[in-house]
């Protein structure tokens, strides 16, 4: 069942969204050439403490039953989509691109947010690569309002990302956040327009676009969690938690 919220949950979910939007922005600052993947984590876990939110993803249990996540943030690198571990012998390099997915728990409700962040020197193909899942996932938040189908959102992403050349992954989705950090609905990066749910005001969902550099197809490491590319070329990750509204989505993974 989809959960529309009342406007007090909304208030409390705009708050959870804040602290995930800086403390993503500040991890994001920190991620340079020697620095481990371990290192940001840590400053994740200090900053949730201090702002006394609760990580989203520490122990967050395996869909299959496995072993839960072992982090606040995921760290994926290169060739890693999503999930990628932050591990302390994850060392960062030039010419890396780093997917850094974060969230937090505060006052019952969740935010949800993501973000690629390149190391100079980058070639100009995944610079595009960055550019073009960022551009994407705008292009599905302008689709997310009141009266709109939420495979117009699938749809939108989709068509602006392999008109660029690169390919949706169609393993792992989008999904709608509030008390649980995934509830109903998924949020798929491919869709037919028209199609899915019908979108109501005060919905509230995180968008993500999950984009290869080659083709869409994807496997999971045998860590359990991260997901990596099949050919081994590059992926990028944008996100936003968003409330749907009548004219113009709310993006609550913001910094006032």
């Amino acid at each position: 069942m989809i959960i529309v919220k009342r406007e007090e949950e909304i208030k409390k979910m705009r708050e959870a969204g804040r602290i995930t939007a800086l403390i993503l922005r500040e991890v994001a600052e920190m991620v340079k050439p020697g620095v481990s993947a371990y290192e940001l984590n840590e400053h994740a876990e200090r900053r949730l403490a201090e702002l006394k939110a609760a990580p989203a993803f520490k122990n967050y249990p395996h869909p299959s039953g496995g072993k839960k996540y072992p982090a606040s943030l995921c760290v994926s690198v290169n060739e890693e989509v999503v999930h990628g571990i932050p591990t302390k012998d994850k060392l960062l390099r030039e010419g890396d691109i780093v997917s850094l997915d974060f969230g937090a728990f505060k006052n019952g409700y969740y935010g949800d947010s993501a973000l690629t962040v390149g190391i100079e020197p980058l070639s100009s193909r995944k610079k595009q690569l960055i550019k073009t899942t960022e551009e994407a996932l705008y292009q599905g938040i302008k689709k997310a309002v009141a009266g709109a189908r939420l495979g117009d959102i699938s749809h939108a992403i989709q068509t602006y990302v392999e008109r660029r050349g690169f390919s949706v992954v169609r393993d792992f989705a989008g999904h709608g956040i509030g008390t649980h950090l995934h509830e109903e609905p998924q949020v798929p990066n491919f869709g037919i327009p028209g199609r899915g749910p019908l979108l109501e005001e005060r919905m509230t969902i995180a968008i993500e676009p999950m984009v290869n550099m080659g083709n869409w197809r994807v496997r999971v490491k045998t860590d359990g969690w991260t997901v990596v590319t099949v050919d081994g070329l590059p992926s990028a990750h944008f996100e936003h938690t968003v409330v749907i509204r009548d004219g113009e989505a709310e993006i609550l993974t913001v910094v006032d």
